[in-house]
């Protein structure tokens, strides 16, 4: 089976109160880490309302952390695409790409605050139109094409970027997809990479409900489907999905770790800023919880509970080439910082091969050791008469 590239995902999602100067910070220092543990990526988010989601820009951020950072690739998570003139979206996304040195990732997709599209007009049913309307113009630019486009929302006349990629080849562009079909069949239909959840964030709604995440391989299908009407081909390489994973040294410790910042989140975000009906509090909430886990909807765990997992993640979706850790904010920021480092040492090793050839040279020493031992004994006892006899 493929290779897995490995990344971080951060929305972020930080409960209101602590100093978002210092949370800034924080989530910098997390790039550098994911750089440093060599994760493959690191998606940043764009929110402006609601408290929780404290990165506006995401670009802003990433220039910040491509200054900290050596060799990870950068990615909007997303660029909420019906916020921002295309022809604006398309030049700041090049820029980044050589501000980078060729370490970006353009992630685009429709957006989901409600409160976000309120203050700027936008009524929610028209992000889907929005983002495929603004897609179906960027990528034209990100081209070098000359583009004039005329929309309600929009206007653009001889549009045409000034600068071209660092590489020639251009930079990976994904689209974020959530239960519906409208993102795959976007995906697949531009020719660009996907960007799948595999579960909400809230988890299961109440005890007895699913996730869904058995339906994981009819999202591909709906991308492959549309792949290949426009003339595209389809790797799973280029499909990403999103899940929250968290190791521990136990199970036990990885389930303690997260579940009051998850009772929280689920309280105060999804609850009581968002409006969710669900279970905040006593056993409805703890069933919702470890359902939530049961299912796969948070991969969590010691390192052979994540492993497996990971690895029935990649039965259930038929395969996927990048694994995305969502950092929720949900444990400590040392236990978090624990768990990005026990992932990249003893979970990520396997799927990447990175220790096949140590192993194998392992289990060949450990096999031949009683003829080594041999041979090494007969040595020692032949250079020791040839002492003897050279003294005699």
């Amino acid at each position: 089976m493929d290779t897995l590239r490995f990344g971080c995902f951060i929305s972020p999602l930080h409960p209101p109160g602590e100093d978002p100067h210092l949370l800034l910070q924080r989530d910098l220092g997390l790039a550098q880490l994911a750089d440093d543990l060599n994760f493959d990526e690191f998606w940043v988010g764009e929110h402006h309302s609601a408290g929780w989601g404290t990165i506006t820009s995401p670009e802003l951020f990433i220039a910040a952390a491509a200054e900290r950072t050596r060799r990870i690739k950068l990615a909007t998570g997303v660029m909420t695409l019906p916020y921002h003139h295309p022809f604006m979206a398309a030049e700041r996304a090049m820029q980044l790409d050589n501000l980078t040195r060729g370490r970006f990732i353009l992630g685009v997709g429709a957006g989901s605050v409600t409160s976000d599209m309120h203050m700027l007009g936008i009524d929610p049913g028209d992000t889907r139109r929005r983002t495929e309307e603004s897609l179906e113009t960027v990528l034209p630019l990100l081209r070098g094409e000359v583009v004039s486009r005329s929309s309600d929302w929009f206007q653009l006349r001889d549009g045409r970027i000034q600068l071209r990629p660092f590489d020639p080849a251009g930079f990976p562009v994904a689209v974020a997809s959530a239960l519906s079909p409208f993102g795959m069949r976007l995906a697949g239909r531009t020719g660009v990479g996907a960007l799948s959840y595999v579960a909400p964030p809230w988890g299961i709604v109440r005890p007895g409900q699913g996730l869904m995440i058995e339906r994981l391989a009819e999202q591909w299908g709906y991308y492959e489907s549309a792949a290949s009407e426009a003339g595209h081909p389809a790797s799973r390489q280029s499909w990403r999905l999103l899940v929250p994973v968290h190791v521990a040294q136990t199970r036990q410790q990885a389930l303690d770790d997260i579940y009051d910042g998850w009772l929280r989140q689920r309280a105060e975000l999804w609850v009581g800023t968002m409006g969710m009906p669900m279970a905040t509090s006593g056993i409805g909430a703890r069933k919702a919880f470890d359902a939530t886990v049961e299912a796969g909807g948070i991969i969590t765990g010691d390192v052979d509970d994540c492993v497996s997992r990971i690895e029935k993640l990649r039965e259930l979706s038929g395969g996927f080439g990048c694994l995305l850790i969502s950092i929720m904010d949900w444990a400590s920021p040392e236990r978090t910082r624990q768990s990005l480092d026990l992932f990249a040492r003893f979970v990520a090793p396997g799927f990447r091969n990175s220790t096949t050839g140590l192993l194998s040279s392992n289990a060949w020493a450990a096999a031949q050791r009683n003829r080594f031992q041999e041979a090494q004994s007969a040595a020692r006892a032949g250079a020791m008469k040839a002492g003897t006899d050279s003294e005699g």
